[in-house]
C-alpha cells in the first residue's frame, strides 16, 4: 500500500456481505485501524477473518486529543483506515478533525466507499432525491427540536434525519406538529438488517404506525419527510411596499404575518426585512 495514507473505510450497516472487496483489503493492510468502538469493529474483522490488535479507539470523547499523534504517525509513512461503528465514518459519525488535520498536514486521505443510511434510506423512500437536505440527528430537547424544525418549515427539498429509539415517537410527534400531520415521510428502520422496515405515509399514520408496536420503535432510524409545496414566486417589489405600510402601524412580526398573508411572500423573509425596517428607523 502507499505509504501515509488515511483510507476513510465504509463498513455495513447491519448485513456484513455488504462490505466491499477493497474494503476488506485494506482493512487487512493497513497499519492501525481508528474505530469509534473497537469493540463493534473488533466483531467485523473477527467475521473477515482479520487481527483485531492493530485497532485504536476514536471517538467524540477522545478524538481531539488523539488526532496529532495519529497525523504524526501518517506524517511518518503510517497508513492509517478510519472507521465508524456502521456506514461511511463522518456522517454523523466521528472522524472530522482527523481529516481536516490530515489534510492541513498534506496527507492523502482516501476514500473507500460503500453503505450509507443516509443514501440507502434515500433510494428506497420514493421521495424526490435530485436534491435533498440531510440534517443528521435533531436537538434532543424538544423545545430545541422544534425551533430548528420551524427554521426548515418551508424547505422544498426532501428532508432526512436521523432519529434514535427513544426519541424517535417525540421526533415524528414534533415533525407532524410543525410540518402538519397531513405532510408525507417515511420511516426506514434498521435498514439491512433482519428486522428492516420501511413505512411510509402522512405523518400523522407514521406516528400512529409507531405507537402501535413497541417493535417499531426499536433500533436505528432513518427518518425522511417531503419537502414544502413550491409556491410561486412572489412579487418582491410588491410585498415589500405592503410591508412598509404595515410594519408602521403594528409589532413587526404580525406585520411579517400578514404581509406574507396578503402577498404570498415568504413569511421568514418578511420577518427579516421587517426587522431591517424598524431597525433603520429607530
Amino acid at each position: 500500500m502507499e505509504a501515509g495514507v488515511l483510507y476513510v473505510v465504509a463498513t455495513p450497516l447491519g448485513n456484513l456481505s455488504d462490505i466491499s472487496s477493497r474494503a476488506v483489503e485494506v482493512l487487512r493492510e493497513v497499519e492501525l485501524i481508528a474505530a469509534e468502538d473497537t469493540r463493534v469493529s473488533g466483531r467485523l474483522l473477527a467475521h473477515l477473518g482479520l487481527s483485531a490488535g492493530r485497532m485504536l479507539s476514536l471517538h467524540e470523547h477522545n478524538e481531539q486529543a488523539r488526532v496529532p499523534d495519529l497525523v504524526l504517525r501518517l506524517s511518518r509513512g503510517a497508513t492509517v483506515a478510519l472507521v465508524s461503528d456502521a456506514g461511511t465514518p463522518l456522517i454523523s459519525d466521528p472522524g472530522f478533525r482527523l481529516v481536516a488535520a490530515a489534510r492541513a498536514a498534506g496527507v492523502r486521505v482516501s476514500p473507500v466507499p460503500g453503505p450509507s443510511a443516509l443514501i440507502a434510506a434515500l433510494s428506497v423512500a420514493g421521495l424526490p432525491t435530485d436534491r435533498f437536505v440531510f440534517e443528521g440527528f435533531l436537538p434532543a430537547r424538544g423545545a430545541a427540536r422544534r425551533s430548528r424544525l420551524n427554521a426548515l418549515a418551508e424547505e422544498t427539498r426532501t428532508l432526512v434525519f436521523y432519529e434514535s429509539s427513544h426519541r424517535i415517537a417525540a421526533c415524528v410527534n414534533d415533525l407532524a406538529a410543525v410540518f402538519g400531520g397531513a405532510r408525507h415521510g417515511v420511516i426506514a428502520r434498521e435498514l439491512t438488517k433482519h428486522f428492516e422496515q420501511v413505512a411510509d405515509g402522512c405523518l400523522d399514520a407514521l406516528g400512529a404506525w409507531l405507537a402501535a408496536d413497541t417493535d417499531h420503535v426499536r433500533g436505528e432510524f432513518v427518518v425522511l419527510v417531503a419537502g414544502a409545496a413550491s409556491v410561486s414566486t412572489p412579487d418582491t417589489a410588491a410585498a415589500d411596499k405592503v410591508l412598509s405600510v404595515l410594519v408602521d402601524a403594528l409589532p413587526t412580526r404580525q406585520a411579517a404575518d400578514l404581509a406574507a398573508r396578503i402577498t404570498g411572500a415568504p413569511r421568514q423573509a418578511l420577518y427579516r426585512e421587517a426587522q431591517r425596517i424598524k431597525a433603520k428607523a429607530q
